[in-house]
């Protein structure tokens, strides 16, 4: 059964967002914990997301889901990234307080889907701690528009990452982002999700989307823990 959600409040300058956090019951040894940020179009309870942690918690990860403060407040359009940088400092400190009270001696990664996992490599590149990153659906470029492409910052970072991309995601052209993965150099992998789109659906395979979540937990556990959490 996933774990039983605690709801947090984080303040954010002079606002806060929502978050829930969530761990096993009963962790064998050292629990990661993972932190997750939704994409520009949805909140943090979307199903896609929850499915996604719920599934991480079965498999022994605790969990924090976030909103940014533009979802908190029901607007549509993304925060600037001096915002939600600031947002994922505040979440990610919030997550190491939570992981000390519970007596966790687990590494604390940073995950997000699209604009999520950007701002999250982008508040890493300016120094926020994190033991590694994770994207699911890196947004390398707008759709139709393979020559603006938002990599410059992700050379300098020496943190182990993770892109988990759909085979036929319209942010990121397959040759790019294979010769992006391979410029980071050894600390980057990239897994394709075979027939998936921005939102990892597959075409002629209808899933819900808790489920198409939940199915991309095992990929990042295996990866945590294969880089040391």
């Amino acid at each position: 059964m996933p774990a039983t959600d605690q709801h947090l409040s984080i303040p954010v300058g002079d606002t806060a967002v929502s978050a829930d956090y969530a761990r096993p019951d009963s962790p064998a040894g050292p629990v990661p914990t993972v932190v997750v940020a939704h994409g520009a179009g949805a909140g943090m309870e979307h199903p896609f997301l929850r499915g996604f942690t719920d599934a991480l918690n079965v498999l022994g990860l605790a969990t924090l889901r976030f909103n940014f403060p533009y979802r908190e407040a029901g607007r549509k359009f993304p925060d600037r990234p001096p915002l939600a940088i600031a947002t994922w400092r505040a979440v990610m400190d919030t997550a190491a307080e939570q992981a000390t009270v519970n007596g966790d001696t687990g590494p604390v990664w940073a995950c997000g889907k699209s604009f999520g996992g950007r701002m999250a490599s982008m508040a890493v590149a300016e120094g926020m701690p994190a033991a590694g990153l994770i994207y699911l659906g890196y947004p390398l470029h707008p759709p139709g528009k393979p020559e603006k492409l938002r990599d410059e910052h992700l050379y300098g970072l020496a943190t182990p990452m993770l892109f988990l991309q759909g085979s036929r995601d319209t942010f990121a052209t397959a040759a790019l982002l294979e010769d992006v993965v391979a410029r980071i150099g050894p600390t980057a992998v990239l897994q394709w999700v075979d027939g998936g789109d921005h939102s990892f659906a597959v075409a002629g395979a209808k899933r819900p989307a808790d489920q198409v979540g939940a199915s991309l937990a095992a990929p990042v556990a295996d990866f945590i823990r294969a880089s040391g959490g």
